[in-house]
């Protein structure tokens, strides 16, 4: 789509016409001008009423005529007659032609599709249907012709557009179409010529909110977008002029120079990179099947291993098997050994635990004989010991001699020692012949 195209906005506004070009305007426009209301050029004028008039006035004077004739005579008679005869004549033609004349300019006829809005006296009365009808009234006409049916296609470009980022878009295309629902709202409300800046106004009201809403890298997802919402914005706007929009869509968006640059940057750049992930994805579908071919190899060797690791693992539970029957059947011969190492070490022991009872037993029994020995040797100790004991030698330096000198000191010291270290005299022996420091216990 060209920029002069894209530049161009659609332009609603109303014609004067005459009957005949009605249909031509309101299905094709002017110059590139959509026209949904005509304005007839009305050919209805009171031209109609003369002839009446004037044959009122020929009936008048044929009356007149009539009279006059009845009071004269002869040749005035005739004459009179004669008259009052084409007065009728002439008043009866121009009263029949002025009736055809008002029949004939009473008639309208109103295109498919449309509604004509009648007035009288400038007074709205009621719309006209498609069809023919007939304004008896002198002073009804029909004042408007407006397009209800057809849905009227509306584009308005939206130029230097700001988004998110404030980045002026170059132009956003909107498109609608709307049709009129009430013809007598639409014309006395607002009229086509303000229904277009209206409309142009509120398009572009509608556009810039959508745009500020959207990043510049993401502005060409506008075109083709649900704009649902846009067109129930606009039909609450339009609703009170009779208006009602029935499509709208975004169909292009121009970007700036600039940045349509950096976008077929990026675009090159996307479709280098998708052209180098298909290469990748078949090289790397290469390496997969290669990689696929080498596991299939490696389950095979892996399964003959298998089968060698279950062949040795038969052979390992072989021979397992065979060295728990030789490890059960020393372990029963050992457990044999030591149940009669046990049996003949526990009778041992009871025999030895019978010894030790008995043994025990006469030990109770000869407690006494025991205790007698005891305090027998007890008595032959305390005597050995007391026969062994040193003998206190009393000197006395303190005497009634008086005869105390520093010899006879000195030879007692030295002589008391020796007498000390003679030995003790033998004890008697026990009364059993052994001596005394012998017992048994």
């Amino acid at each position: 789509m060209s920029t002069a195209r894209m530049n161009r906005r659609s332009v609603i506004s109303e014609a004067v016409a005459p009957w005949s070009d009605i249909a031509q305007l309101l299905r094709g426009g002017e110059a590139g001008t959509l026209i949904p209301v005509i304005i007839p050029r009305h050919r209805r004028r009171l031209w109609w009423m003369l002839p009446l008039w004037l044959g009122l006035f020929a009936l008048l004077t044929g009356v007149m005529l009539s009279l006059r004739e009845a009071d004269s005579d002869g040749a005035a008679d005739f004459a009179y007659a004669t008259l009052a005869g084409l007065a009728y004549a002439a008043g009866g033609l121009l009263l029949v032609i002025g009736a055809l004349w008002w029949w004939r300019s009473s008639i309208v006829e109103i295109e498919q599709g449309t509604n004509g809005v009648l007035t009288r006296y400038g007074a709205v009365t009621r719309t006209l249907d498609a069809g023919r009808h007939y304004l008896w009234h002198p002073w009804s006409r029909v004042d408007f012709v407006v397009d209800t049916a057809t849905e009227i296609p509306y584009s308005a470009p939206v130029m230097a557009c700001p988004t998110q980022e404030n980045v002026p878009l170059r132009s956003i295309e909107f498109f609608l179409k709307f049709r009129i629902t009430d013809a007598v709202r639409f014309v006395r409300t607002i009229g086509a010529g303000n229904f277009d800046l209206v409309l142009s106004s509120a398009v572009q009201d509608a556009i810039r909110q959508r745009a500020r809403k959207m990043r510049t890298e993401r502005a060409y997802d506008l075109r083709g977008s649900d704009v649902a919402d846009m067109q129930e914005l606009l039909n609450r706007q339009l609703e009170r002029y009779g208006v009602r929009i029935t499509g709208s869509n975004i169909p292009d968006v121009q970007l700036p120079t600039q940045y349509q640059q950096h976008l077929a940057t990026r675009e090159r750049v996307a479709k280098e990179r998708t052209a180098y992930e298909q290469e990748w994805g078949l090289t790397r579908k290469r390496r997969i099947d290669s990689l696929g071919m080498d596991i299939e190899r490696a389950k095979k060797v892996r399964d003959a291993r298998i089968v060698e690791v279950k062949a040795a693992l038969n052979n390992a539970r072989e021979q397992v098997a065979q060295l728990l029957e030789e490890q059960e059947t020393n372990a029963q011969r050992v457990r044999f050994e030591i149940e009669t190492r046990g049996r003949s070490g526990l009778i041992s022991a009871e025999n030895e635990a019978r010894a030790q009872r008995a043994l025990a037993k006469a030990y109770r029994d000869n407690r006494a004989v025991l205790q007698y020995e005891l305090a027998r040797r007890r008595l032959e100790v305390g005597a050995e010991l007391a026969s062994k004991a040193p003998q206190p030698v009393v000197v006395r330096t303190d005497g009634g001699s008086g005869d105390t000198s520093a010899l006879s000191t000195l030879l007692a010291a030295q002589l008391l020692p020796r007498m000390t270290s003679l030995p003790a005299a033998p004890t008697r022996s026990s009364a059993d012949g052994q001596p005394a420091g012998d017992g048994d216990g």
